[in-house]
């Protein structure tokens, strides 16, 4: 089967995603006998573009690095009727994450359902705010609803449940899931003062020109909440997860854990305590000795507390074009061998 794909969304994972595609074509072919057309695209930047019988890729790849509007199959559509009206098997959500409303992202979602399209998402937006709904709204249609992007880029976390750690029972999770603070806490340990460190984690492009999502600890608080829901299976809302950020930690908290051979980590954190589930953002200051401790610079990790393998550790990109753009491949492969 050829699978049909729509964009929703084209910034840098949805470019990611595509240059992926293209230079993998013949491998996953090869490899997994995986074959697919981009059918459509649209971004509010761009535009949108559609073509049932497969886009030219390199093309509109090429118009967006010359910051200018789709040129080739342009249409004046919307991304919903992209969505509803194209001939996509697929949909990639992949649009700007609002963590206060979910949309315009859910409703995108639940137009792919409606639509008898599978999803496939980085947006937390989605996973965060309605993730019961929209998996009760695609299993009625037996569609799939994915979400590995969402929590650690492309670094492994949804998708171990359901492989890797099938079996285990989960009874804690809990790491380092926002790399721009990651960043600022290393290169304050460096000697760097706590706005030098986020400038240059901006001219990095680790942060955004308002860093507030990540400094405040609301990224880290929105993938705690997925892990809760998908990894712990509650239902648990974002407004439920205590959250604090780093932007109170000062040079002299960093010295001071030196001093105690200790270092300050931005933690998220998920565990069941009786019948409760107890999730938190917050940073603190951990031995040196402590596995997390010793991940440094934008990486990310998450430590799983087990009931057969106790304690299991992945560490690796938490953001990144390549990197998340791949969080959507192993998807849409899963799509191919299961969907």
């Amino acid at each position: 089967m050829k699978h049909r794909i729509a964009l929703i969304g084209f910034g840098n994972v949805g470019q990611g995603l595509a240059e992926i595609l293209l230079n993998k074509e013949k491998e996953l072919k090869k490899e997994y006998g995986y074959e697919y057309s981009v059918v459509g695209i649209s971004d509010v930047a761009w535009g949108t573009a559609y073509n049932p019988d497969g886009l030219d890729i390199p093309s509109l790849l090429a118009d967006v690095k010359e910051k200018q509007k789709f040129s080739k199959d342009a249409k004046n559509w919307d991304s919903l009727k992209l969505i509803k009206e194209s001939n996509a098997n697929v949909v990639c959500e992949l649009a700007f994450t609002n963590l206060e409303t979910g949309d315009p992202a859910i409703s995108h979602c639940k137009a792919a359902f409606e639509t008898g399209k599978h999803v496939v998402t980085s947006n937390k937006g989605p996973a965060a705010l309605a993730y019961r709904e929209l998996k009760e709204a695609a299993d009625k249609k037996g569609l799939k609803f994915l979400i590995e992007g969402t929590v650690m880029s492309g670094t492994p976390v949804i998708n171990l449940m359901e492989g890797p750690l099938a079996g285990c029972t989960i009874s804690a999770a809990r790491g380092i899931v926002n790399g721009t603070t990651n960043y600022i806490l290393t290169q304050m340990e460096g000697g760097m003062s706590y706005g030098d460190a986020l400038k240059k984690a901006q001219e990095l492009g680790y942060a955004e020109a308002d860093p507030t999502g990540d400094v405040e600890g609301y990224d880290a608080r929105g993938k705690v909440t997925i892990l809760a829901n998908v990894v712990m299976g509650t239902s648990l809302k974002i407004s439920d997860v205590a959250c604090q950020g780093i932007t109170k930690i000062t040079q002299e908290d960093i010295a001071t854990a030196k001093a105690e051979n200790c270092r300050w980590k931005l933690i998220g954190s998920v565990k069941k305590e009786g019948e409760k589930i107890i999730a938190s953002v917050a940073p603190e200051k951990l031995p040196l000795t402590h596995p997390l401790a010793g991940v440094m610079g934008a990486t990310n990790a998450i430590t799983f507390s087990t009931d057969l393998l106790g304690d299991v550790s992945i560490v690796g990109p938490g953001a990144g074009r390549t990197q998340t753009g791949f969080s959507i491949l192993t998807d849409l492969l899963h799509i191919h061998r299961n969907g």
